[in-house]
């Protein structure tokens, strides 16, 4: 048997169960898949994993654990293994997928995907997990709830709507609808409220909601939505992964001659982080000339008005991101001055 130079424990995280494979990367670089057991997603399930493990691991050698952003499932498991002194590296998952196609995996099960992890694992060189800073996991949380309350008062206002327009209109049906108008009214402006403290009381995070609100159209909600989805751009290297991650990507089929698909966006991603682009990407239209043109010439090339508007949201994040990196607010000159120095660089 020959030395062992890693190894890793590929995790496919799922609401109720932990899906692992335990692998090995060998001293002449080959990867061995030694064990493939399914544990119950609970601490004592965690417990018996740590326990199950032993049997397998060379003590001399680091193990590291490696799973998916999936959602919020792998959430405990994160932070036990955390608390233990284990390595952990949380992956994004567009990561894993596009690893799997490469792996070129014919049938998708809770057991491939755990192998894939593994492999991916013992064949990268990941970062270490890192506790996510409080103020972001609250914004992603009310920034998220505050959604759910938007989108609850649409639909009771709609019925309202239709009550309302009736022949003979319940009264009791259309004052009960009102009251719960004015309730996740209420609850919306509690929800802003902490937001607004969760910023204030963190100067990091205050900063970095300056820098990114001074991007016409991008306001507070906003930007608490951003760094809370993204964690403070954590696991995001550059702005394709961050692309790829909001589901912006574009897919393109084409085969040969004969085979011309319509190139459109992934949708592949993180959804809240999509709706939340929306509403600034049109205010950028509206209102900067730099956005504007951007989407004309999108228009012009696809004749489909959303693509614009979809592009300029990606481009918005995208600046967001750079800024948020490089510490600098939006400057309105920017694209101007970036053509001028491009021309004199050419001259």
């Amino acid at each position: 048997m020959g030395t062992v130079l890693k190894q890793v424990l590929g995790i496919d995280v799922a609401q109720n169960e932990l899906v692992v494979t335990f692998g090995r990367l060998m001293d002449d670089l080959a990867v061995d898949l030694v064990a493939h057991k399914v544990f119950k997603n609970t601490e004592n399930g965690f417990c018996t994993l740590l326990l199950w493990i032993k049997k397998y691991r060379c003590p001399e050698v680091p193990l590291r654990f490696v799973m998916e952003a999936t959602g919020v499932y792998h959430q405990k498991f994160v932070y036990f293994l955390d608390e233990k002194g284990y390595e952990v590296s949380v992956v994004l998952p567009n990561k894993i997928s596009n690893y799997q196609r490469m792996l070129d995996v014919k049938t998708i099960t809770d057991k491939s995907m755990s192998e894939c992890i593994a492999r991916f694992g013992l064949e990268r060189k990941l970062d270490n997990w890192k506790r996510p800073k409080t103020a972001f996991r609250n914004l992603q949380q009310l920034t998220r709830e505050r959604n759910q309350i938007v989108d609850e008062r649409s639909v009771v206002k709609n019925q309202l709507h239709a009550h309302q327009v009736e022949a003979f209109p319940h009264e009791g049906s259309v004052n009960r609808l009102k009251a719960r108008i004015v309730f996740l009214n209420e609850q919306e402006a509690q929800i802003k409220k902490e937001i607004e403290n969760e910023v204030v009381n963190d100067p990091e995070v205050s900063t970095s909601m300056r820098l990114i609100c001074s991007i016409p159209g991008v306001g507070k909600l906003t930007a608490a939505s951003i760094l809370g989805e993204t964690n403070g751009f954590e696991l995001i290297r550059n702005k394709r992964q961050l692309v790829s991650y909001a589901g912006f990507d574009v897919i393109e089929k084409t085969s040969g001659t004969s085979v011309k698909g319509k190139t459109r966006m992934s949708k592949k991603g993180n959804v809240h982080i999509r709706k939340a682009m929306f509403y600034p990407a049109l205010s950028a239209i509206k209102n900067n000339e730099h956005f504007r043109e951007f989407y004309k010439r999108i228009v012009e090339r696809s004749g489909v008005k959303m693509k614009g508007v979809m592009a300029v949201s990606r481009k918005i994040l995208e600046l967001i991101f750079v800024l948020f990196k490089n510490g600098e607010e939006y400057k309105m000159d920017y694209e101007k001055n970036r053509v001028e120095a491009q021309l004199i660089l050419t001259l």
